[in-house]
């Protein structure tokens, strides 16, 4: 390589990484020519070489007398080439890597699946979406992030915004209009129902589509061999069984409270209720790491830790949607998704995911 070559393409990645951390933003020039020449003591050759390089990777376009413009970003629908191959290297690199360690694709997958699942958990979504994003805010779910990781395959050209703050929480996102759908799993009492009561109160006059994505089985995630001996609700209160619980606010938290207090069970009497977690994956991960004997989540993460499980119920998961966003068009793809058997099939490789009632939809009234 000359000491030419060597300017030019450090020229290039200069430019490329202002250009793609904002520093520089999409319409605004790029100095001139002969201004970076000067700065750099190259000649005008290798600055043109420079913004070549750089237009044929989709970031800048010059024209005659315009000068050379930042285009990188100016529409939300482009995917940059030079973006995507450097996220391409990336994901092989790590591939490479990993499947040299012996692991196989079908962990990989799971395994990446879920820590989309931890890193949504702490997205902020206080800042309005652009048109490509449409938010999701509620209880977390394995299938919902799949979705998501999957949503421009679903709905061309638009993402899917996951914010997994819990079940109450996502109805009040979506009366706040925080959001465009939740999803949620809230059984209630009094009537042995999920959902619409709890929706009812929330949310009194709006139009809303409900549709069930699937019911799941829920129980006690637990070590493998089950060593503590667990075997019902009541086994969580004894002395030697450390408790991981979920926080104040999730379907499965309004569950196991409610089923406690009528089995007169006081948490006060459960060694580590007030250690709370936020996912269905964090209270696996806390068993899988010794530093739990027992938690409520869906056999699906008991499964994908290789940890042991105590089934307990089927409940239904529902997601709730604004009347108004569901003729928006990355919406009636997804909704024409849930209905198919392509989508049935999909959830029912998840471990205690049934899809008998995926699709259906549930007036709120």
């Amino acid at each position: 390589m000359t000491s030419s070559d060597y300017l030019y393409n450090k020229l290039a990645e200069v430019f490329r990484k202002q250009i793609l951390s904002g520093e520089i933003k999409p319409g605004e020039k790029l100095p001139s020519v002969r201004a970076v020449a000067d700065q750099w003591t190259c000649t005008v050759g290798t600055v043109q070489k420079t913004y070549q390089l750089l237009s044929e990777q989709g970031l800048v376009s010059s024209h005659a007398g315009q000068g050379t413009i930042v285009i990188y970003g100016k529409s939300p629908n482009q995917y940059m080439p030079y973006r995507r191959a450097q996220l391409l290297h990336r994901s092989e690199s790590f591939l490479l890597e990993v499947l040299g360690a012996g692991y196989d694709p079908d962990e990989v997958e799971d395994a990446v699946r879920e820590a989309l699942d931890r890193l949504s958990v702490v997205q902020n979504v206080s800042i309005p979406p652009d048109r490509t994003t449409i938010r999701f805010n509620g209880s977390h779910d394995i299938m919902v992030a799949w979705i998501a990781s999957h949503f421009n395959q679903i709905s061309p050209g638009f993402k899917l915004q996951l914010n997994f703050t819990g079940s109450l929480h996502g109805l009040i996102a979506l009366e706040n209009n925080q959001a465009e759908f939740a999803g949620c799993h809230l059984w209630d009492e009094a009537t042995d129902s999920y959902n619409i009561p709890f929706i009812q109160k929330l949310l009194p006059g709006k139009k809303l589509v409900m549709i069930t994505l699937a019911t799941r089985t829920m129980g006690l995630i637990v070590a493998p061999g089950n060593p503590t001996r667990i075997q019902s609700l009541d086994d969580v209160t004894r002395p030697n069984v450390r408790y991981i619980n979920r926080q104040d606010g999730s379907g499965i938290r309004v569950w196991f409270d409610a089923h406690i207090r009528l089995k007169g069970i006081s948490s006060r009497d459960i060694v580590g209720y007030d250690r709370e977690v936020s996912t269905h994956s964090d209270v696996a991960l806390e068993i899988a790491e010794k530093k739990a004997d027992a938690g409520l989540g869906l056999e699906a993460a008991a499964v994908q830790y290789g940890l042991d499980f105590i089934p307990l119920t089927q409940e239904q998961y529902d997601l709730v949607f604004l009347d108004a966003i569901t003729s928006h068009p990355a919406v009636t793809p997804l909704l024409d998704w849930l209905v198919s058997s392509e989508a049935k099939k999909e959830i029912s490789k998840l471990p205690g995911y049934q899809t008998d009632r995926t699709g259906n939809k549930i007036s709120t009234s």
